[in-house]
């Protein structure tokens, strides 16, 4: 791949991207912390992009760097699973996509994302299967178990909570939506649950 003729391409791209999510640079600029006027000269060609601007462009278009940049394909179509850990819970991404619906397994090991739920609320849609294991799911007012072969989809504007129930971990595939990759915020329960 021509390096020169690639990073020329850019401009328009970006400038395309902007305009199909219909933002301003504004916008753009306060999403990546990138002055207007940097994103002017970049969307122009004016200025050819660093890997540092290139990095919270595509996060904030939902898109790949390889995508941004128009890298040719790999041909490998294998994910390559790289585990987070945090909280009692493992999390293996299944898509590598940037944008779009993303799938997740999960491991939550008992108690490690506390005894006691806290639900929360975000942007998107998320669909739940259980692999292994009972997985506890607060759902607004609702409190359910899920066993093996179960399912369970939700809007997740409405506050919910899910751990490992029964003492042992529990496996499960999440699937949501781009809306989803937002941070979660803190929703207060509307009353207390009886016990």
């Amino acid at each position: 791949m021509d390096i020169d003729r690639a990073l020329d391409a850019v401009g328009p791209r970006l400038r395309e991207l902007r305009r199909r999510r219909e933002s301003t640079l504004g916008e753009l600029s306060s999403a990546t912390g990138i002055s207007v006027s940097t994103l002017s000269r970049l969307e122009s060609g004016a200025r050819r992009p660093t890997l540092e601007q290139l990095l919270p462009l595509a996060r904030a278009h939902g898109v790949t760097l390889d995508e941004l940049v128009d890298a040719p394909p790999t041909g490998d179509p294998r994910v390559h699973l790289r585990p987070v850990d945090r909280h009692g819970m493992t999390m293996l991404p299944l898509t590598r996509r940037a944008g779009g619906i993303q799938a997740y397994k999960l491991i939550l090991r008992p108690g490690g994302r506390g005894e006691e739920p806290e639900p929360r609320t975000h942007e998107g849609y998320e669909w739940l299967y259980v692999l292994n294991g009972r997985l506890r799911l607060v759902l607004g007012e609702h409190d359910l178990v899920l066993t093996p072969g179960e399912a369970a989809e939700f809007d997740t504007h409405v506050p919910h909570w899910f751990g490992a129930q029964g003492g042992q971990p529990v496996e499960f595939l999440s699937l949501f939506g781009k809306q989803g990759e937002r941070a979660h915020l803190r929703a207060r329960p509307r009353s207390p649950r009886p016990r």
